[in-house]
């Protein structure tokens, strides 16, 4: 399967994300109990779902308000001790949170931040949270995650069309600034070099209009380019299955959705890579935990085969595939993990 991901009539931001994978079948009540649960250290967030008429589209919208406006605690927040409290998720007995889950909010909220050092040239330590560490940001962000999770979308391949980001200005903590806000255009600028092999690489395209309004919020964008493998002008060769449209608040005199469209791959052929390693040394017990924190770091299915080696000594081949542009970041924790003096790497094609 492949799926599209549409911003080109009206933008992207966390709230259409959820109410258009929502539309395409991701469990409504899971993504709202986990969302609601999520944001309660942050000062709590009610969350409805429901169908609208959106200019003539049938659409899902997904309403996210915040209970504590008046908490300002998480609105001024440094990155670092954000993080930190988006880790402690891991423990806080949430129903249907998974720790992958977590490690992915965090790659999205640390994309916004690299954005935020690089707009104001401070470094990541400095970085001041605004808006971005509220609840409903938080609750966006985890519902997003959790409605690709649920429709099985890290499995397949997702593709980004052009994203409309708006035009004119727009008010902000930092003052009067130009649409798109600087932090959401360096976002989709993409990290590209060395320094970041654990993200996903690629531009994103854009383009300015359709109104003088904010279209691309820094939350969308980011979700949008952790979600996507490859980002196109025009959508590709597809077969159709299923089309969903997720809702923004404002009205324009067209339709403010984002479209998602699930389709066969018609093709059915895409690059990956093949990680491969023996061990003999490793207990049960290390295996397993390995086989969790690749599958966590990104990899695209892990396997542990028992196998004879020399002297006929028992041991395990381990088999990843990978994305090629995660396979130095899994090489790395491979050498660290199990202190392996070989790693085979090769590019096969996969079908299906």
């Amino acid at each position: 399967m492949v799926y599209i991901i549409d911003p080109q009539n009206a933008g992207i931001s966390g709230n259409m994300i959820i109410g258009a994978l929502v539309d395409l079948g991701a469990d409504g009540e899971k993504v709202k109990d986990l969302m609601e649960d999520v944001a309660v250290d942050f000062g709590g967030v009610e969350v409805s779902l429901n169908k609208v008429d959106k200019s003539g589209i049938d659409a899902t919208f997904c309403n996210v308000k915040t209970i504590d406006e008046d908490n300002e605690n998480n609105r001024h927040i440094h990155f670092q001790d954000f993080i930190e409290k988006i880790d402690l998720l891991k423990y806080a007995d949430i129903e249907n949170l998974t720790d992958e889950m977590v490690e992915m909010a965090k790659k999205v909220f640390k994309r916004i931040a690299i954005s935020e050092s690089r707009v104001h040239g401070k470094s990541l330590e400095e970085v001041h949270f605004h808006e971005v560490g509220a609840a409903d940001a938080v609750a966006d962000v985890l519902g997003s995650i959790c409605a690709y999770f649920d429709l099985g979308m890290d499995k397949d391949k997702v593709v980004g069309l052009p994203i409309a980001v708006g035009g004119g200005v727009v008010e902000t903590a930092h003052g009067r600034i130009p649409v798109p806000a600087p932090a959401s255009l360096d976002i989709l600028k993409g990290l590209n070099d060395d320094s970041f092999k654990d993200f996903s690489k690629g531009e994103a395209k854009c383009i300015g209009g359709p109104v003088n309004s904010e279209l691309a919020t820094p939350t969308g964008c980011a979700l949008y380019m952790e979600f996507c493998d490859e980002f196109l002008e025009f959508a590709p060769m597809m077969s159709p299955e299923e089309i969903a449209y997720g809702c923004g608040s404002k009205e324009f005199d067209f339709p403010n959705v984002l479209r998602v469209i699930k389709s066969r791959n018609v093709n059915g052929k895409h690059k990956v890579s093949v990680i491969e390693t023996n061990i003999d040394h490793m207990s049960g017990e290390e295996l397993g935990f390995l086989f969790d924190m690749l599958l966590i770091e990104g990899a695209r299915d892990v396997s542990m085969v028992p196998i004879t080696m020399k002297k006929n000594r028992p041991g395990h081949l381990i088999k990843i595939i990978s994305k090629p542009d995660l396979v130095d970041h899994l090489v790395n924790i491979l050498f660290k993990e199990t202190g392996t003096l070989g790693i085979r790497v090769s590019e096969n094609t996969h079908r299906g």
